[in-house]
C-alpha cells in the first residue's frame, strides 16, 4: 500500500485513524442491530399497525446496514478473499433493499399524509367537542342559576318582594356593582327609578322615556350593552374609577288595565320596565353571552312573577270587595225580610181589620136591599153595596198584588168548565153593557176544549179585569170577546217577543182577544199602563175611576200561567183590543195536581131559604158575629152563637147542620178546634159541616182548613146571596167545592 506523500503534522497518525473508524463501524452496527428490536417490540405491543410489510423491508434494509458495518471491521487488518466477497455481497444487498425502500416510501407518503389530516382532523373535533362540552356546562349552570333565581322570585306573589329579590339575586350571582330598575310612571312618559341593589333611598330619579338608549333596548327581547355614561346609568359615584360593562333589558308588563292596580299606571298599550345590570369598576371582566343569556330569562321570568301577582292582588282585592258586598247583600236581604215581614203582618191585621166593618157594610146592605123600600132608598142602597163591593175588589186587588210580589201566591190548580167561564163572564157584563146600550158578543171556536186544568178564580179575575176595562171605556158601539187555541205557528206573535211557549201533548195555549170601539189609547201610554197605580191620561180614563192595578194584577196573573198579555191601539178615538195566552192543561193528560170535577148548583136552583137549619157561629167580634147572625136568621136558620173556642166545644151537638168558625180569633188555635169536633163526632153523618170564615183566602189558609177537617172556606165579606149560595152548595154536596 502506497504511503500518502501529504505532509500534515497536526493530524493523528494513520493507525489511529484506523482506530477510531473500527469504533465508529462497531457502534454504528450496533445501533443497526438495536433498531430492529426496538421495531419489533413495538408491533407485538401495538393492537393494530399499518403497512406491516414495509417496516419488515425498513428492518432488513437496517439489518443490512448493520451487517455491512459489522463485516466492515474485518477490512481494517489483513482479510482474506471471503472477508471480501461476503463485504461485497452485503453492500449489493445493502444497495437493492435501500432503493425498494426508496421506490416504496413514494407510495406510503401520501397514506401516511392522509393519516395525518384525520389526524388534525380529529383532533380539531376534539377540540370542537371540548369548546361544547364547555358550552354545556355554561348553559347548565345558567341554567341552575336561573331556576334559583326563579325559585327566589317566585316564592312569593308580593310584586315589591318579587322586584327587590331579583336585584338581590342578580347581583349575588352575576357579582354586579349595582342592579337597578326603572319602572314607568302614572303618566307614562317617564322611567322612574324604583328599585336599586345599593341606593337606600332611591325614588324621586325620573329619566325620559323618549330617549334613544331606552327606545333602543325596548325595541327587542335581547340584552343590549348600553354606555356607563348613559342617564339611566349614571347610578355610582364619580371618581377616578373606570366604569364597568353596563347592560339593559327589558321587563315586560301586562297590559294593567285589566287589573286596575291602585299605585301603577293604567295603561292601555303594551309597555316595559328597564333593568340596568353593572359590572363591578376598575375591572376588566367583560359580560360573557351566558351572562347576557342568564339575564335575558330571569327578565321574562320576573314578567311572569308580576303578572301572577297581579292578578293575585286584582283577585284578593275583588274578593275582599266580593266579601263587603255579600255582607250588604245579607244586610240588605234581612232588611227586605223584615219589611217584607212586616208588611205581610200589617196587611193580615189590615186585611181583618178592613173586612171587619166590610162584611157589616155588604150585609146589612144586601139585607135591607131585600125590604120595601122606596125608589131613592133603593137607589142609595145600591149604591152603598156598589161602593162596597168596588171597596173589597180594591182590597182584595192590594192583597193579590202584595202577594204576587213577595211570590207567595200561588195558582189553585183544578178541572174546570171553560166553556161554562166564558159565557159567565158574559152574563155579568150584559147588565152593564144593556144600561150603556152597547152590543157584547162572544165567539168560542170549535177546537177550544169544553174542560181544561188551570186556576179558574184567577183566569175569571183576568177576563172580568180585561172585559170590565173595556166596557168601562166604551161609550158606543160595543165588544167583542174571542178566543180560540193557538196553532204553532201563531204561538211566537212579534208584539211579545219575550214570550217563548213550548209546545207539549198535555196542555194547550189558549189566545183571547176582547175588543172594543171605546176611547182608545195613546200608543206611547200602553207599556205604562202594566205598571201598578197607572193609567192613560185621556179624558175619558180620567173619568172613569179605577185605582190603575187592575192591568198590572192581570199581567202577574198571566205570568203565572206560564203567558203573555198586551194591548193594541190605533190612537185615541180608535178602539182598544186586549190580547193575552195562556197554559192550560188537558184533563186526562196533564200531570197537574186536579180536584174532580162537579158541577155547580145553577143560579136558579139555588134555595131561597133554609127553615129550621140549625147553625152554630163562632166569631169573637160582637158586630161581625151580629151581622153574620143576621143573614141566617134572615134565611130562616136557627143560629147558635159562640165567641171562643172552648164555648163552641161545649155548645157543639149533633143536632148543628152546619158550623162557621172565624179562624181569627185569638187564643185556642182554631185548626185544635176543629180537630177537637172531629174527635168528639166519630160518625161522619153526626158531625157538623165545619166552615171557616176568614179575611184571607189564600191557598195556605185553604189547605191547612182542609187538612184539619174542615169542609170548605168561606171569605169576608159575606151578601145575603153568598150565603145563600153557599148555604145551598153545602146541602147539596156536603162540601163547598171551592173558597167563596
Amino acid at each position: 500500500m502506497e504511503s500518502c506523500n501529504c505532509i500534515e503534522p497536526q493530524w493523528p497518525a494513520d493507525e489511529l485513524l484506523m482506530r477510531y473508524q473500527y469504533i465508529s463501524d462497531f457502534f454504528i452496527a450496533l445501533a443497526y442491530f438495536s433498531i430492529p428490536l426496538e421495531l419489533i417490540y413495538f408491533v407485538k405491543k401495538s393492537a393494530v399497525f399499518p403497512y406491516r410489510w414495509v417496516l419488515v423491508q425498513f428492518g432488513a434494509f437496517i439489518v443490512l446496514c448493520g451487517a455491512t458495518h459489522l463485516i466492515n471491521l474485518w477490512t481494517f487488518t489483513m482479510h482474506s478473499r471471503t472477508v471480501a466477497v461476503v463485504m461485497t455481497t452485503a453492500k449489493v444487498l445493502t444497495a437493492v433493499v435501500s432503493c425498494a425502500t426508496a421506490l416504496m416510501l413514494v407510495h406510503i407518503i401520501p397514506d401516511l399524509l392522509s393519516v395525518k389530516t384525520r389526524e388534525l382532523f380529529l383532533k380539531n373535533k376534539a377540540a370542537e367537542l371540548d369548546r361544547e362540552m364547555g358550552l354545556i356546562r355554561t348553559q347548565e349552570e345558567t341554567g341552575r342559576h336561573v331556576r334559583m333565581l326563579t325559585h327566589e322570585i317566585r316564592s312569593t306573589l308580593d310584586r315589591h318582594t318579587i322586584l327587590k329579590t331579583t336585584l338581590v339575586e342578580l347581583g349575588r350571582t352575576l357579582a354586579l356593582e349595582e342592579c337597578a330598575l326603572w319602572m314607568p310612571t302614572r303618566s307614562g312618559v317617564e322611567l322612574q327609578l324604583s328599585y336599586t341593589l345599593r341606593l337606600p333611598n332611591p325614588v324621586g330619579f325620573t329619566v325620559p322615556i323618549l330617549l334613544p338608549v331606552i327606545n333602543q333596548v325596548f325595541s327587542t327581547n335581547r340584552a343590549v350593552k348600553i354606555s356607563p355614561n348613559s342617564p339611566v346609568a349614571r347610578l355610582r359615584p364619580t371618581g377616578k374609577y373606570m366604569p364597568g360593562e353596563v347592560v339593559a333589558v327589558r321587563v315586560p308588563l301586562l297590559h294593567l288595565s285589566n287589573f286596575q292596580i291602585n299605585d301603577w299606571p293604567e295603561l292601555s298599550t303594551k309597555r316595559y320596565a328597564l333593568m340596568v345590570l353593572m359590572l363591578p369598576s376598575d375591572s376588566a371582566r367583560q359580560w360573557h353571552v351566558h351572562e347576557l343569556e342568564l339575564v335575558e330569562v330571569v327578565a321574562d321570568q320576573v314578567a311572569v312573577a308580576l303578572s301572577h301577582a297581579a292578578i293575585l292582588e286584582e283577585s284578593m282585592r275583588a274578593r275582599d270587595l266580593l266579601m263587603d258586598q255579600n255582607v250588604a247583600l245579607d244586610l240588605a236581604r234581612r232588611e227586605a225580610e223584615t219589611a217584607i215581614r212586616a208588611r205581610n203582618d200589617f196587611l193580615a191585621v189590615m186585611n181583618h181589620e178592613m173586612r171587619t166593618p166590610m162584611h157589616a157594610i155588604i150585609a146589612l146592605s144586601s139585607l135591607l136591599q131585600e125590604t120595601e123600600l122606596t125608589p131613592e132608598q133603593r137607589l142609595m142602597v145600591e149604591t152603598i153595596l156598589k161602593s162596597s163591593n168596588l171597596l173589597a175588589t180594591l182590597i182584595n186587588d192590594v192583597l193579590d198584588l202584595s202577594r204576587l210580589e213577595d211570590g207567595s201566591l200561588q195558582l189553585d190548580i183544578a178541572t174546570f168548565n171553560l166553556h161554562s167561564l166564558f159565557r159567565e163572564v158574559l152574563n155579568l157584563i150584559k147588565p152593564i153593557t144593556s144600561v150603556k146600550r152597547l152590543f157584547a158578543t162572544l165567539s168560542l171556536a170549535p177546537d177550544i176544549p169544553e174542560y181544561a186544568i188551570s186556576d179558574e178564580k184567577r183566569l175569571m179575575q183576568i177576563m172580568l179585569n180585561v172585559v170590565g176595562n173595556a166596557v168601562k171605556f166604551t161609550k158606543e158601539g160595543g165588544i167583542s170577546i174571542t178566543a180560540f187555541v193557538a196553532k204553532s205557528d201563531s204561538l211566537r206573535d212579534p208584539r211579545a217577543p219575550e214570550f217563548f211557549p213550548v209546545p207539549s201533548d198535555s196542555h194547550f195555549y189558549l189566545r183571547v182577544q176582547v175588543k172594543d170601539t171605546g176611547s182608545g189609547i195613546n200608543p206611547q201610554d200602553i207599556p205604562k199602563l202594566f205598571t201598578k197605580f197607572a193609567q192613560s191620561q185621556t179624558l175619558a180614563t180620567r173619568n172613569s175611576g179605577g185605582s190603575g192595578l187592575g192591568l198590572a194584577i192581570c199581567k202577574r196573573f198571566v205570568n203565572l200561567m206560564e203567558g203573555q198579555i198586551w194591548l193594541e191601539s190605533d190612537g185615541l178615538g180608535k178602539g182598544c183590543t186586549a190580547i193575552f195566552m195562556i197554559k192550560l192543561g188537558i184533563p186526562g193528560r196533564s200531570s197537574e195536581a186536579k180536584l174532580p170535577l162537579v158541577s155547580r148548583v145553577p143560579a136558579d136552583h139555588v134555595q131561597t131559604t133554609f127553615p129550621g137549619l140549625k147553625v152554630l157561629l163562632m166569631d169573637d167580634n160582637g158586630v161581625s158575629r151580629m151581622v153574620t147572625k143576621g143573614l141566617l136568621l134572615h134565611l130562616g136558620c136557627e143560629v147558635t152563637t159562640v165567641s171562643a173556642g172552648d164555648e163552641c166545644l161545649r155548645v157543639i151537638s149533633n143536632e148543628h147542620r152546619v158550623a162557621f168558625m172565624d179562624v181569627s180569633i185569638p187564643g185556642k188555635d182554631i185548626y185544635e178546634v176543629a180537630v177537637r169536633i172531629h174527635e168528639k163526632f166519630s160518625k161522619r153523618l153526626d158531625r157538623p159541616l165545619i166552615i171557616a170564615l176568614t179575611a184571607n183566602a189564600d191557598r195556605v189558609m185553604k189547605e191547612n182548613c182542609l187538612r184539619v177537617g174542615m169542609d170548605g172556606v168561606v171569605q169576608k165579606p159575606i151578601s145575603v146571596d153568598k150565603m145563600r149560595s153557599v148555604l145551598s152548595e153545602l146541602l147539596d154536596h156536603g162540601v163547598l167545592l171551592e173558597a167563596q
